[in-house]
This record gives structure tokens, C-alpha cells and sequence, in this order.
């Protein structure tokens, strides 16, 4: 995979650590853009649609982010301001503005995750009484996630993508730790509020039907497989 690596760049178009850890755990080195986007102002009916559509917008505003910074480069010479992160990753790494040109392809990997209970899609809870309802459904239930995985490639313009779901079933979770994981927080800023390797949900997690990492926000075997097929 190393071997892989060198001949193609990637860009993370994700904030999401969880995503970092696992496409660095696949072995590759990528620099992280974000793309600013609403998600409430994309609807579509079926969850698998949902994940797909947001995941694409996330692209596309990325894709339109750099092609900015390209401009102004061939404009002016003085500093780009971006923000800290985009700066930081990017900007040394990444030849922006000639991505297009450049011996080697740029991977562009965007992806977005909902939670399916009962038929419903659930997005980041808006409230921690949201983030508590959300986790009492679990307790002694079940729920699913639905992950998609999008690459662009920038040098030649093809673009593939595909998504994952994984059931997740749960034991009992009693109030008192329900009402730990709300005041912890980090249930707050996740699809459906789950969050299966959190310490504190891990011993009332019965049984997962499907990977960890797909639940996780980037299912390994099909991020591989796209970017086989992207280059």
C-alpha cells in the first residue's frame, strides 16, 4: 500500500477524527479540507440517497473551495487566508491550483453517515433531551447505520461511490449511564447519537452485524476498493 501511496495524493474532506484514525490506519497519508454545506437543506427518502446526495455536496463544495484558492492564487501573490486547519493540511503539501496538471492524481474523499431506527433517519441529535431519547430507544432495541463513501478523482474528473450498513443490536442501558454519556458530550456531535467504541457504550453493545469502522463513519473494504477504482 505504501508503494500505492506515493503515486496518488488524497484529501480527507472530513473534520470527523473517527474518519482520520481509520483512513490512517489503512495506511495511507492524506491532508483534511472541510466543506461548509447545510445537511438539513438536502432531503431525499431513502436513507442510502440521503448519505450519497450529502456526500457529494461535500465534494462539490470542496472541489469549488479549492478551484477559489487556485484563483486567487494566479491573481495575487500575497498570503491565502483559509481557515486553520485547511491552511495547515493543505497548503504545504498540496500543490493547489495545479492538482489538475500534476504528474500524480489528487483522491478526494468525501463520505456521511446517518442512523436508521424504526425506519427513521436520525442526523446529530439537536439537543442533549434528543441525544437521551435517541440512546433510551437503543436500550434492549436496535438500530442501523448507513455510511456512504464518495472519491473524486481531480486529475481526471471520475467520481464513484458507494455505501455500507451495519445493524447494531443493544443490551439494557441502564439511566445512569445514559445520563453519563450526555453530560461526557461526545454523543451530541454524532449520526443518532451512537457511538459504539465509546467506553461507555461498548459493554451494552450485544452484537454487530457488520465493521466497526462503517459504524465508525469509513468502511475499510469499500474506501479501498473505490480508490482502486478511482485511479
Amino acid at each position: 500500500m505504501d508503494a500505492n501511496a506515493s503515486s496518488f495524493k488524497i484529501i480527507l474532506g472530513s473534520a470527523s477524527v473517527a474518519r482520520r484514525k481509520i483512513l490512517a490506519e489503512m495506511g495511507y497519508e492524506f491532508t483534511v479540507m472541510t466543506a461548509d454545506i447545510d445537511e438539513k437543506g438536502i432531503r431525499k427518502e431513502k436513507p442510502e440517497e440521503l448519505v450519497m446526495a450529502i456526500a457529494e455536496a461535500k465534494a462539490d463544495a470542496i472541489i469549488s473551495k479549492l478551484q477559489t484558492i487556485d484563483n486567487r492564487e494566479k491573481d495575487t501573490k500575497p498570503t491565502i487566508l483559509v481557515a486553520a486547519d485547511t491552511a495547515e493540511a493543505i497548503l504545504p503539501k498540496l500543490p493547489v491550483g495545479h492538482y489538475k496538471m500534476d504528474a500524480e492524481p489528487t483522491l478526494l474523499i468525501t463520505s456521511d453517515q446517518v442512523v436508521v431506527y424504526e425506519g427513521m433517519v436520525r442526523e446529530k441529535p439537536s439537543s442533549k433531551e434528543e441525544a437521551r431519547q435517541f440512546i433510551k430507544d437503543y436500550s434492549g432495541g436496535h438500530a442501523a447505520t448507513v455510511g456512504s463513501v464518495i472519491i473524486t478523482n481531480l486529475k481526471t474528473g471520475f467520481r464513484k461511490g458507494g455505501w455500507d450498513k451495519v445493524e447494531i443490536y443493544f443490551h439494557e442501558i441502564p439511566d445512569e449511564m445514559i445520563n453519563k454519556l450526555i453530560e461526557e458530550g461526545t454523543v451530541l456531535y454524532v449520526a443518532g447519537g451512537l457511538i459504539i467504541e465509546h467506553p461507555l457504550i461498548l459493554p451494552f453493545i450485544k452484537e454487530v452485524v457488520g465493521t466497526t469502522d462503517s459504524v465508525m463513519g469509513l468502511p475499510k473494504a469499500l474506501t479501498e476498493r473505490l480508490i482502486k477504482e478511482a485511479l
